[in-house]
Parts: C-alpha cells; sequence; structure tokens
C-alpha cells in the first residue's frame, strides 16, 4: 500500500471541503498513511457566465482531474458524483462512495417564502435544466433565470436583488455550515434530485493494489447501492446537463425505491416513474432496475421529449 496518497480536487470552497473530508477520513483509518491535497483548474471552474448545457454539460468538472489521475499526476480524486457522465474514461473507475450527504435540492428566499407562496414573475435562480424544468412544471408562473458561480457569489446576487430566490443543492450548503439560509427542502415529490446528488465519488485507476485497501473502508455499502441504480439509470438514458432527466434512489422499509422523470425545458410535458425491488437484491440487480426505469421512461413519451430536446441544439 502506498505512504502518500495525493489527492485531486477542484478548488471552489465546497470541493476543497469535500477533499479534505476524504483526507481527513484516510488519515483516521490509516495514521500510517500521509495525505496531500492537490488543486486542479477545471474548464467548468473557467466559465462562469454561460450556464454549463451550453459550454458542455456534464464532464466540464471533472476532465483535467481525471487526465492528472491518468497520467498518475495524482493518486485519488474527489468530484461531486452529481458532477459526474454516465461513461466513465477507459483506464478508471468509480473506487469509493462514501455515505451519502443530503440528496435533496433547497430553495433559499430572499423574503422566506416557500414556493407555493411566490406571486407570479417571480425571479428564481438555478444553473440547472432539470430544476428548471421541475420549477416550471410545479409553477409556470414563475420566471426561471440562469445563475452561475460559486455558492457565495450566488447568496450575493441573491441578497442584491438580482434574484426573489434561488435554489441549490442541500448537501453543499450543509457542508459549508451555511443550513441557516435554506428556506425550504424540496424532497423528490417537489423536485427528483439529480443522479448522486449529496454523494461524493473517490475516482482510482483501474486495479491500483496500492489503493484498493483504502477504498474497500471509505467505501459506504447502501449508498453504493442507491447511486448505481441512478448512474445506470443515466447511463442508459444518456442524460447530460443538455436534457432535464432526474433519478433518485432510496432504501426505504427494506425495500430499494428509484424514483426518475424526464421533463420538457419548458416544464409542459414531465414523465415520472418509479420502480420497487428488495434491498437485499445484488447491486447488478439494481442496476438492471435503473435501466428498465430509464427504458419506461424512453417508451412512455421520454424519447419524444429527447429527440426534440436535440434537435433544438
Amino acid at each position: 500500500m502506498k505512504k502518500n496518497i495525493r489527492i485531486g480536487t477542484r478548488g471552489s470552497q465546497l470541493a476543497l471541503w469535500q477533499a479534505h473530508h476524504v483526507k481527513s477520513c484516510i488519515e483516521t483509518l490509516f495514521p500510517e498513511l500521509t495525505v496531500e491535497i492537490i488543486t486542479i483548474s477545471t474548464k467548468g471552474d473557467r466559465i462562469t457566465d454561460r450556464p454549463l448545457a451550453l459550454v458542455g454539460g456534464k464532464g466540464l468538472f471533472v476532465k483535467e482531474i481525471e487526465t492528472a489521475l491518468l497520467n498518475k499526476e495524482i493518486d485519488i480524486a474527489v468530484h461531486s458524483m452529481k458532477d459526474m457522465p454516465g461513461e466513465m474514461p477507459q483506464g478508471l473507475v468509480i473506487g469509493a462512495i462514501p455515505e451519502r450527504g443530503n440528496p435533496f435540492d433547497v430553495m433559499i428566499s430572499r423574503e422566506n417564502k416557500l414556493l407555493a407562496d411566490y406571486p407570479a414573475r417571480a425571479r428564481i435562480g438555478t444553473s440547472s435544466l432539470r430544476r428548471g424544468s421541475q420549477l416550471k412544471a410545479a409553477r409556470p408562473d414563475l420566471e426561471i433565470l440562469s445563475i452561475r458561480g460559486n455558492l457565495d457569489t450566488r447568496l450575493k446576487k441573491l441578497k442584491a436583488g438580482d434574484f426573489d430566490a434561488i435554489v441549490l443543492a442541500a448537501a453543499g450548503l450543509l457542508r459549508l455550515d451555511q443550513a441557516n439560509e435554506i428556506t425550504q427542502y424540496l424532497d423528490e415529490n417537489l423536485m427528483v434530485p439529480a443522479v448522486g446528488q449529496g454523494a461524493l465519488c473517490i475516482q482510482t485507476r483501474e486495479n491500483d493494489m496500492d489503493i484498493a485497501p483504502v477504498m474497500e473502508r471509505l467505501d459506504h455499502g447502501p449508498t453504493r447501492l442507491c447511486v448505481t441504480g441512478e448512474r445506470a439509470f443515466l447511463k442508459q438514458i444518456e442524460g447530460s446537463c443538455h436534457i432535464p432527466v432526474a433519478c433518485y434512489a432510496q432504501i426505504k422499509d427494506n425495500q430499494v425505491i428509484l424514483t426518475a422523470l424526464v421533463a420538457s425545458e419548458d416544464g409542459r410535458e414531465v414523465i415520472k416513474r418509479q420502480v420497487t425491488c428488495p434491498g437485499t437484491s445484488p447491486i447488478n440487480t439494481i442496476a438492471d432496475q435503473g435501466r428498465t426505469l430509464a427504458n419506461q421512461l424512453l417508451e412512455n413519451g421520454g424519447k419524444q421529449i429527447l429527440e426534440s430536446l436535440n434537435s433544438n441544439d
């Protein structure tokens, strides 16, 4: 086993929190190891003035880090799982998925209002087509606007009056001790989360036996089970930031429940389905269920929505 582990990460406040969290976990479990954090700038960090869907979508926040991993400049990479494309580059694997944080989206309101309480034409900011389409479906009278930048930048824009509310992932706010900013949690009945939202992805080189013992200790079985189902859905439906798709798996009453949707960008068409299987099912069965769910959505109108979105690109 290696004596020194180099973690590659983006340089944002949240990304660094995630990397330091993994570093702390490794040092606690393996006190004989030294762990170093290496910051890597990605294209997604450098482009902050345009929606992700217009500049490349998923992969913008991981490609340069993956290159460093393949080139052995780092030993592991720590990403937000929701930033990971469905396809993994050849030679790389998901080495570990630690226990998931809060998977849901939240609304931060300038006037402490809930989603249902906003008047028509209230301005809601989000960087995500997935969130935007579901907001439009729930409240077609609202004005959904694009917002980019790190957490502090978005909060400043909100407080300056550029928006009446913004929608973000709960996990980031909770990890940065800013839960007090949250006005409303949007559960899967209001807004289905992104694939892998709230979970971390620790990426490694394939068959790296020096790192394998560390990954085995960091992996959280129930989280991997759920995220595997979600990512199987994503890969089957060929999802990206270009299209409003979502999938969330949870273990409840010893059942794995997968909920997914495909929506038109304007929110007028939303196709939502759910599948359930025993919590004791092997991981391959959960992946099969994710693919089944994707096929159900495609066969029940999702294919037409996706074809329409692609024709508008």
